[in-house]
């Protein structure tokens, strides 16, 4: 075994060599940034602020989905256990993160105005009784709240998609170029040896190398991040249907 080592030193390249005996390599990753070209540094330069934009919506929707949830069980709690309206919405404006609380807020808005309308008496007749005009109306008020927060659940996640569909392409444009400039630069020197042709191409696959890495959290994050607004939207019908029901049974 160890003349079988012996011959494989032997018959390697010098460069090559030298590299397993611990010398060093030339194209090492910070030798690579330090000799990259302008445009090499551009491409890089705009992966990075796609990925740092990317993880501060990251943190930030997390965060904020992470509160909704917790204010969401709170006020889901408050509201079944509540026997008025009023008394739930004496409680909503410490639990404005819940996306329940602003359909809450849009119904009872919408059902004090029809009570409201509904409870006007002539002079001197007696007060009827508080009555729903539309459930229809109200459905819709709902419906309006829905869109609205939904809406403010998803802002920025889309940039999450657009982060994961358009890096991959400008890390491989970086890389193309790069490429470009390495068979350019075998053309000039006319030698096709390792040690011209291996650092420009490695350069060049650092730029895939920085798209996938701001491409791959994008992906993942953004149907993590989806999927929880799925979610909330579906706690935001079933709110709906039960909000619809208690005051179709109190006030119809």
């Amino acid at each position: 075994m160890r003349t079988l080592g012996t011959l494989i030193l032997a018959f390697q390249p010098q460069d090559l060599a030298g590299d397993v005996a611990g010398n060093g390599s030339s194209t090492d990753i910070i030798a690579l940034l330090r000799d990259a070209t302008p445009l090499s540094w551009a491409v890089l330069l705009i992966l990075l602020l796609f990925s740092a934009a990317s993880w501060g919506i990251i943190v930030h929707k997390r965060m904020q989905f992470r509160r909704a949830q917790r204010q969401t069980a709170t006020f889901l709690d408050i509201f079944r256990k509540s026997s008025r309206f009023s008394e739930v919405h004496s409680v909503c404006g410490n639990l404005v993160a819940s996306p329940l609380v602003g359909l809450f807020q849009a119904g009872y808005a919408e059902l004090n105005t029809q009570l409201r309308a509904a409870g006007e008496a002539k002079p001197g007749a007696p007060a009827p009784r508080p009555t729903l005009r539309s459930l229809d109306s109200l459905d819709r008020a709902l419906l309006r709240a829905t869109t609205v927060e939904v809406g403010r659940l998803e802002s920025r996640v889309g940039f999450l998609a657009t982060t994961a569909s358009i890096t991959p392409y400008i890390g491989l444009f970086g890389t193309v170029v790069g490429i470009m400039a390495s068979f350019q630069g075998i053309g000039a020197t006319g030698s096709t040896s390792l040690a011209v042709v291996a650092p420009g191409i490695a350069e060049a696959l650092v730029a895939t190398a920085a798209g996938l890495f701001a491409a791959i959290p994008a992906v993942y994050f953004y149907n993590d991040l989806t999927g929880q607004v799925k979610g909330f939207a579906g706690a935001m019908d079933d709110f709906s249907m039960e909000f619809l029901n208690i005051a179709e049974r109190n006030f119809s």
